[in-house]
């Protein structure tokens, strides 16, 4: 379990005064579920998670893993299994002497090596150096450094960055695995469907503060918008139908989009009406969507439109 209390970090910003980056924030990341850590850039994301693994201290509060420090943990790897960057390697060790160097610092068995690079599926590359991998076999590189000791709970930024489908889905089916066996999964990620297909439960940080702490559905439902697209040959009797009954009904195209009444009412309506009916989908907005919206006023940097740049 990782657990922060009133967690906050400042950076000086010249001139005497501080940059707030993560502002005194609570959160519990539970195990036996996979919880998914979702922020714009420049969020906090990165710097919390520093702060989980003590490579930056708070400025004040708490964060402990498993009811304590992990700094003060005799062996770091068999507490939590963290990939935070991929990079962070030697480019002239091979793969296996990467992750021997590393069991031996933790007291772990070197038969742990060959078990961890078969589970990733470098087994046939160990032997390499390190320097000359894929982003994606370096993924799977520190993913595999992170299992080595075993822990009950896994720290992952940005797994499935230059993955390619096969590994996006095994980082997807290992995760769920990972949670099933009662450990505490904690992935941050910018790739929104994957996301809503890994994760149990979100945590949403935006300008240093968290915007949701609840369960994937949850999420959904507070944050997701649906309509019913209804395609029909008359669609301004429908329209003018369906508004004049309290709906909200917009027209966009060859079809209307209405809100406020589920497709069998709606295509009961038409009917009842004399209105033939050639679509009605239920259509829900994507965890994307939901994000964007809830995160709206927290993004720091926005991009210009193409008409605003001309």
């Amino acid at each position: 379990m990782i657990r922060a209390h009133a967690l906050t970090k400042r950076f000086p910003a010249g001139k005497g005064e501080t940059r707030t980056a993560v502002d005194a924030i609570d959160f519990v990341v539970e195990p036996g579920r996979v919880t998914g850590f979702l922020g714009p850039n420049g969020a906090g994301k990165s710097t919390t998670m520093r702060m989980i693994l003590g490579l930056d201290a708070p400025t004040s509060g708490t964060v402990s893993v498993n009811g304590h420090r992990y700094a003060d943990s005799p062996a770091p790897l068999r507490e939590i299994g963290a990939l935070l960057d991929a990079h962070a390697i030697h480019p002239g060790r091979s793969a296996r002497d990467h992750l021997r160097w590393l069991a031996a610092s933790n007291g772990i068995p070197t038969t742990r090596v060959g078990e961890v690079l078969d589970l990733v599926g470098l087994e046939s590359v160990a032997g390499q150096r390190a320097g000359r991998f894929s982003l994606g076999m370096g993924q799977r590189l520190g993913i595999a450094a992170a299992m080595l000791g075993d822990p009950p709970v896994v720290v992952l930024d940005e797994p499935v960055n230059g993955l390619d489908p096969e590994g996006i889905r095994w980082v997807r089916t290992f995760a769920r695995q990972l949670a099933d066996e009662g450990r505490t999964v904690f992935i941050s990620s910018h790739l929104m469907s994957e996301m809503a297909l890994m994760a149990d439960h979100l945590l949403v940080i935006g300008r240093g503060q968290i915007l949701a702490d609840c369960s994937m559905t949850e999420f959904m439902s507070d944050h997701a918008t649906s309509y019913v697209r209804v395609k029909a040959p008359a669609l301004g009797d429908a329209a003018t139908l369906l508004g004049g009954r309290g709906l909200d009904v917009s027209r966009v195209d060859d079809e209307i989009r209405v809100v406020g009444l589920d497709a069998a009412a709606i295509g009961d309506t038409l009917f009842r009406h004399g209105l033939a009916v050639h679509e009605l989908t239920l259509v829900r907005s994507s965890l994307e969507d939901a994000f964007m919206t809830l995160t709206a006023d927290s993004v720091e940097y926005h991009a210009m439109t193409e008409g605003a740049a001309r």
